[in-house]
């Protein structure tokens, strides 16, 4: 066990009742969470976050000045072993076991609340088919959101307009949640696979390129763990 407060190799999927929905109930996952994302915001306010139970489900919740944010965990990596089952069952099954470990740096948080009784951008993120549960294009359409620019996900993001100002901009956004590991130098997305339009399947279409898929984004969660592991080192220890 690490002797700082985030242990980035523990599997929330361990814990009792959440081997199949940390996001929902792991404790521990709440309150990794509420250690990293309670800070300063670009505009140095502080974004401090309790720990609370919404419905039997563990979320975390700012009340300020700011406003009142309610947010959950969700997941930012993804197999699609469902639509893309024929690419995952010819991964080793090891390979497959330790995709599913969930560690804190596969991990985001997003406004969990319904704006007019609509989907929250959790739920609309998977059953966008365009998105199809891809953190990669999810990124893409928040950073189209800060640009003015249209997406399959802008009217979610919209929605939550409110929250997105916190952070000013992409680069305030990228860095408050520490995603700089999916952002090129020049502020663009670095996409698992190419990408060049919404138009077309978010899916790989060979196994190869579902090979290359998967390790973009074990190369991403390394990355973002790392800087998990800088950030506490430095803030939290």
């Amino acid at each position: 066990m690490s002797i700082l407060p985030i242990d980035t190799s523990f599997d929330f999927k361990t814990e009792p009742n959440c081997s199949v929905d940390p996001d929902r109930l792991s404790p521990t996952l709440q309150r990794y969470q509420r250690l990293l994302f309670s800070k300063s915001l670009p505009s140095d306010a502080m974004f401090n976050l309790s720990e609370i139970t919404s419905g039997g489900d563990r979320t975390l919740r700012h009340e300020s000045d700011l406003g009142v944010f309610e947010l959950s965990s969700d997941t930012i990596l993804n197999s699609n072993k469902g639509p893309l089952k024929r690419f995952y069952d010819k991964m080793p099954a090891p390979v497959n076991a330790a995709w599913h470990r969930s560690s804190i740096g596969a991990r985001i948080l997003f406004p969990c609340n319904q704006v007019d009784g609509k989907r929250s951008i959790n739920q609309e993120r998977g059953s966008t088919t365009a998105i199809s549960d891809r953190f990669d294009l999810t990124l893409e359409a928040i950073r189209r959101h800060y640009a003015g620019e249209s997406s399959p996900l802008a009217d979610a993001l919209a929605r939550y307009s409110d929250f997105f100002a916190l952070f000013e901009n992409f680069k305030g956004y990228v860095d408050f949640f520490l995603l700089n590991d999916l952002v090129n130098e020049d502020g663009t997305v670095r996409f698992y696979i190419p990408f060049s339009s919404y138009d077309k399947s978010p899916f790989p279409s060979t196994f190869d390129d579902y090979v290359l898929f998967r390790n973009a984004q074990l190369d991403f969660l390394a990355g973002r763990t790392q800087l998990i592991e800088t950030y506490q080192s430095a803030r939290l220890a």
